[in-house]
């Protein structure tokens, strides 16, 4: 059976919700993003990408179902392959963690976009 990706023997250390709010602040503020300012959604979020890392090894996004094998899930590893397009599009990605600084300045809040992820992963 195939397994995350981690150096053999030894397991990923493993992430508190805190490190995952770390993770999340560093990736918006390297991309010129702006987190969702709804604090307890994105401390579920949080607790959902570090439960997915112990789980799997990587930041899988919580807001998909992935397989916990890297290679099938790269397209799914926050930040996703589908947010550029999905911000460019709606302002924000698919689970609303990562707003466009437009969108941001509006005071909308992120709604339901359509999922652009292939039914099967790789097709």
């Amino acid at each position: 059976m195939e397994t995350a990706d981690n150096a053999p023997g030894y397991p990923p250390r493993k992430k508190s919700r805190e490190d995952a709010h770390r993770f999340i602040e560093r990736v918006a503020k390297h991309n010129g993003w702006v987190v969702n300012p709804d604090r307890q959604f994105v401390d579920d979020l949080a607790e959902g990408l570090a439960v997915n890392y112990n789980r799997h090894g990587y930041f899988l996004c919580p807001c998909r179902d992935g397989d916990g094998v890297r290679r099938l899930d790269r397209d799914i590893i926050c930040p996703c392959d589908y947010l550029a397009p999905d911000q460019k599009e709606f302002g924000h990605c698919f689970c609303g963690l990562f707003l466009t600084p437009e969108f941001a300045a509006e005071g909308q809040a992120p709604s339901q976009i359509p999922e652009r992820r292939p039914e099967e992963p790789g097709a």
